[in-house]
């Protein structure tokens, strides 16, 4: 379908990547993974054909169609959203144009005998003919189920496209490809503006797709559920593995294992043997053989470690004065959107220090109530903030703030006081923006780089209080890693809006579920808060919320029968011994892979010791699975 050979691009002199070889067949869908500014988008727009490269070559099958959604997005206005989502039919709004034309010469006509008519008659069969072909009779039907399942409601679909957010504008591109039915799908972090149900559905949506699908995600959860083949783009190399994301990293560190101590013994080798040159070489009767030793060690192949870029931003959230023991006070705070009630009548009191969590639904007032708190929008009721409060805010859109005609010193040193002015090119280093780089313009950076910049500038205020609203949106997966790092070390008091179950645990100690235009407390982290719900994971919250809105639930009076109180004692027991074969299993592969890194020579002295370790992997994978299915019938039955 699609075949890359030996590709390279560099900027500035420097090379982006190098040499780069992979093709793309029907029903592969590839997570492209990396570190932001790693190339990721590049590569995206050059397979689209958006951008050139300095060489290799891209061949693809006659007449492949590549749809391409990108980060930024431009719309003409004055159009609805069904409007814009038809643009994707290009030619079949041509054919009715065609229609159109022909049915008003027609109606205009009267020679109806003469061969001017008879043409137009035979015009108006073959065009209705193409026209049906295309799916002209089922494509308004389509897009309307395409639109829903992205999350817009009917009553939206005559709202021009201007009246909504970048991310809503977003999902309007997004479902303009969906409808165009191309063979190869680009997809660029489709997932940062989407609400869990959206996700959930483009899932389904991407695992049934014909075509090739390439996709750049940090979602970690998304890229396991509907790629099976991993990419990663680092120091200019690819590693290409035919796993999702999570097994891809499992392999590649296994891989580096082995080259490691690979490479270990065979270091061991070389330095034995240069040994024995330098021993022969000084007598005369041994000459030879330093020769031949010497010729030996020239033939060996180099075992070569594959590189890993470990380079990560350093990111550290100064506190400003102490402000009071209340921090934050909601009394009676409410919230509408014309006639849309999002939130009404909520109290909320946060103290110092305290770290919260808001979840729930998309458009339930999660970020809504995090502008009421930095006051950045109106609202009915009070919110008032305590003694020396000074508030710094990271909103979820806060890339968009950038003006993209300045340079990434420029934005800094504008937004910059006196005192901190001489350290900006510092802070810049400490995000990756090092040499050069200072000087791009915000609008060559990519999403990720924006956000790293986004937050750059967040240091430059002092604060206590810190207003997190989606922050993770296109960071990759290590600069995930060092917020989360940095925001556990805060000693002031957070507030974090999110969906993401991994960045959140450990990062909270109170948590405020969003729901029905109310908030409710839980006093404890996101791992209990879950609990409480009997959830496992935020996905599940919403899921479950929705489900609950459309059915009627049925109470049950009466207690569980004997029989069925049996097969839930029965598959409890069994869980339990197949939860303790796993961790003696897991405690066993632990022990090799430590005596594998201290001495490999013992798969030396043992033949079948890696046929021993993969059988152990083996046994742990289908316990795991066995595990899956046993909790799954212990839910089922309770």
């Amino acid at each position: 379908m699609l075949n890359i050979h030996d590709l390279s691009i560099s900027f500035q002199g420097e090379a982006l990547f190098e040499g780069i070889t992979f093709m793309l067949t029907p029903g592969t869908r590839v997570g492209l993974v990396g570190k932001n500014g790693a190339g990721k988008s590049t590569l995206l727009r050059i397979i689209s054909g958006e951008q050139e490269y300095d060489r290799g070559s891209i061949a693809t099958d006659k007449e492949i169609s590549i749809g391409f959604l990108k980060q930024d997005i431009d719309f003409t206005k004055g159009r609805t959203v069904l409007e814009e989502a038809y643009e994707a039919f290009s030619e079949l709004k041509k054919l009715e144009a065609q229609l159109e034309d022909i049915n008003e010469q027609l109606a205009n006509r009267t020679d109806y005998e003469s061969e001017v008519y008879h043409q137009l008659m035979v015009d108006l069969n073959e065009v209705q003919h193409r026209y049906e072909i295309h799916g002209g009779y089922n494509y308004q039907g389509e897009t309307e189920r395409i639109l829903q399942g992205l999350g817009f409601q009917r009553s939206e679909f005559n709202k021009v496209t201007e009246t909504f957010s970048g991310g809503w504008r977003m999902r309007i591109e997004l479902a303009k490809l969906l409808l165009q039915n191309n063979d190869i799908l680009l997809l660029d972090e489709p997932t940062n503006h989407l609400d869990i149900e959206s996700i959930l559905w483009l899932e389904d949506f991407l695992k049934n797709y014909p075509g090739a699908v390439m996709l750049v995600s940090h979602d970690k959860m998304f890229l396991d559920n509907v790629t099976n083949r991993t990419i990663e783009i680092s120091l200019g190399k690819i590693y290409d593995y035919p796993k999702p994301y999570s097994q891809y990293l499992k392999l590649r560190a296994e891989l580096r294992e082995q080259q490691l101590a690979t490479q270990k013994n065979q270091q061991k080798q070389i330095e034995h043997t240069e040994k024995l040159i330098e021993k022969f070489r000084a007598k005369a009767t041994k000459a030879s053989m330093a020769q031949s030793l010497i010729k030996k060690l020239d033939k060996i192949e180099r075992v070569e470690v594959d590189e890993d870029d470990n380079a990560v931003m350093s990111l550290r959230f100064p506190v400003s004065v102490t402000p009071g023991k209340v921090v934050i006070m909601a009394e009676n705070a409410s919230k509408s959107y014309g006639e849309k009630e999002v939130l009404k009548d909520v109290n909320l009191r946060i103290d110092r220090d305290s770290k919260i969590a808001f979840v729930g639904q998309n458009g339930q007032g999660k970020s809504t109530l995090a502008r009421m708190i930095v006051q950045e929008i109106e609202y009915g009721g009070k919110i008032e903030l305590g003694h020396n409060v000074e508030i710094g805010y990271f909103a979820q859109n806060q890339a968009d703030y950038l003006d993209g005609d300045k340079t990434v010193e420029e934005t800094m040193i504008d937004a910059a006081n006196e005192k901190n002015r001489p350290r900006v090119r510092d802070i810049l280093g400490a995000f990756l923006f090092r040499g050069e780089e200072v000087d791009k313009y915000v609008r060559v950076l990519s999403g990720g780089e924006r956000n790293r910049l986004a937050l750059a500038k967040l240091l430059l205020q002092p604060f206590n209080v810190l207003v997190m609203d989606e922050p993770t949106n296109h960071l990759d997966i290590k600069s995930k890693n060092v917020l989360k790092e940095a925001l556990n070390n805060f000693q002031g008091t957070l507030i974090l809006v999110s969906h993401d179950r991994d960045f959140l645990q450990g990062l909270s100690n109170k948590v405020y579920e969003f729901k029905d235009k109310h908030i409710k407390e839980y006093l404890g982290d996101i791992d209990y808060f879950l609990e409480q719900r009997n959830l496992q994971n935020l996905r599940e919250a919403e899921r479950r919320t929705k489900a609950e809105k459309e059915k009627t639930i049925v109470v049950s009076s009466g207690k569980k029968s004997y029989e069925e109180q049996k097969k839930v004692k029965s598959l409890q027991n069994k869980l339990s011994k197949v939860e303790s074969a796993i961790g003696k299993l897991e405690k066993e592969i632990k022990e090799i892979d430590v005596e594998l890194a201290i001495n490999y020579e013992v798969t030396i002295a043992n033949p079948d010791f890696f046929d021993s370790y993969q059988r152990k992997k083996e046994k742990l994978e289908e316990l795991m699975g066995q595990w899956e299915v046993i909790t799954a019938e212990i839910e089922a039955n309770e």
